[in-house]
């Protein structure tokens, strides 16, 4: 058995089938809490980028999705589906975080394995509301944008604290409130008391990215400030998009200063 944290981390990466997943994260989380993982290791990360995934839902790019009309139960059903992927993808991302960066002090790892703990609980959440309406977990294709953007960023720790959980993860703050009231007018209100907990602790694991990032900047005297928008002009110069849920962002940790520099990149 896996005595250090990062061997451990990569075996529940490595998981493709979702059950089994699931499972190893949560031993994951009681070992890490009865101190029996350290942050002792000889290994490097690999280079590839690489998580286990089921066979399906099948992956394809953005555009390739098929339209769904959200007034039919069908299309309902893709958009929880949408919702439940992007849950077992943020699984994966927080995994990675956790595998692929080494000497970073313990309240880091403390984080990282509470979001992909967090994961799970919002991925089995949506999954079993999936399941009430007669569908499952791999039902519908879907994209791996998320994923992407892991790759991207896999050579430094500061660039995927930047461009993860400040840029991409927080785009859900923005766009959780608008789905919720179409949700609610389609009279499904479980699914929306569930994106009301994932809301809430989406806050809180954007601003552990934020925290994370403006600790490295500050570890190597760099400006956060101009640092973050390079990192957006280099990498994701189009994924920034508004409008921004203000109040969810200042909760998560964004300076005025940032916003503004959002605003600029979204219009």
């Amino acid at each position: 058995m896996d005595v250090n944290l990062f061997s451990a981390a990569k075996a529940c990466l490595d998981a493709c089938r979702v059950e089994e997943k699931l499972e190893m994260v949560s031993k994951l989380q009681e070992r890490w809490e009865a101190g029996e993982l350290d942050l002792s290791s000889t290994d490097k990360p690999d280079v590839a980028v690489e998580a286990g995934r089921p066979a399906q839902p099948e992956l394809v790019p953005p555009r390739s999705l098929p339209p769904r009309h959200f007034g039919t139960v069908e299309g309902h059903a893709a958009l929880i589906h949408s919702i439940t992927h992007i849950e077992f993808n943020a699984i994966n991302l927080a995994l990675d975080a956790i595998y692929r960066f080494r000497g970073l002090p313990r309240n880091y790892y403390d984080d990282w394995i509470t979001v992909a703990a967090d994961e799970v609980h919002h991925f089995t959440l949506l999954r079993n509301h999936l399941r009430s309406l007669n569908y499952d977990y791999g039902d519908f294709p879907a994209h791996s944008g998320l994923w992407e953007m892991a790759k991207t960023t896999a050579h430094d720790v500061l660039v995927r604290m930047a461009l993860v959980p400040r840029l991409l993860e927080a785009r859900g703050l923005d766009v959780s409130p608008a789905i919720m009231q179409r949700l609610a007018r389609y009279g499904d209100q479980q699914a929306v008391r569930i994106l009301r907990v994932i809301l809430r602790d989406e806050v809180n694991h954007v601003e552990i990215g934020n925290r994370w990032y403006h600790f490295l900047c500050q570890q190597r005297e760099i400006d956060s400030l101009k640092t973050f928008g390079n990192l957006i002009r280099r990498y994701a110069r189009n994924a920034v998009k508004g409008p921004f849920n203000r109040p969810a962002r200042l909760e998560a940790g964004f300076a005025e200063a940032e916003m503004a520099l959002l605003t600029e990149f979204a219009t």
